[in-house]
């Protein structure tokens, strides 16, 4: 029985890597010194020369090794078992009610209107008396 594995596809783990690290293919291109076309063909390449690989991992600040490496799976793993709600190490808790912050807030609105409503209606009364 054969087992299958996953081709090695160099293109897919550039585009994936140079998104985790939030650079748009043009930002890549002018790193690198090409165009951006020349970064999309890149990444729709199965395969791609060593050179080219290293000039790319040096821009997306990592190795040649770890990009033929890279795994989705593992970044997530990696992320899963490394994740730290430092909020909570620090006994920061930030528990309310946001129906209760959404009527708190309309009431203030509500009351700084009437105010404002008020102060316009003594205008209009100091502004009646002038004219008298």
């Amino acid at each position: 029985m054969e087992t299958s594995s996953k081709p090695n596809h160099i293109g897919r783990k550039i585009s994936r890597l140079r998104e985790l690290r939030g650079l748009k293919q043009e930002a890549l291109a002018m790193e690198l010194g090409i165009s951006q076309q020349a970064v999309s063909k890149l990444e729709q390449s199965e395969s791609i020369e060593d050179e080219v690989l290293e000039r790319v991992a040096k821009v997306l600040g990592v190795t040649g090794e770890a990009i033929e490496n890279f795994s989705e799976e593992a970044v997530i793993s990696f992320i899963g078992n490394t994740y730290n709600d430092h909020a909570a190490s620090y006994g920061q808790y930030y528990n309310f009610n946001a129906i209760d912050k959404i009527v708190a807030l309309y009431d203030e609105k509500v009351a700084l209107l009437e105010r404002l409503l008020q102060s316009e209606k003594e205008k209009v009364e100091i502004l009646k008396v002038k004219q008298l």
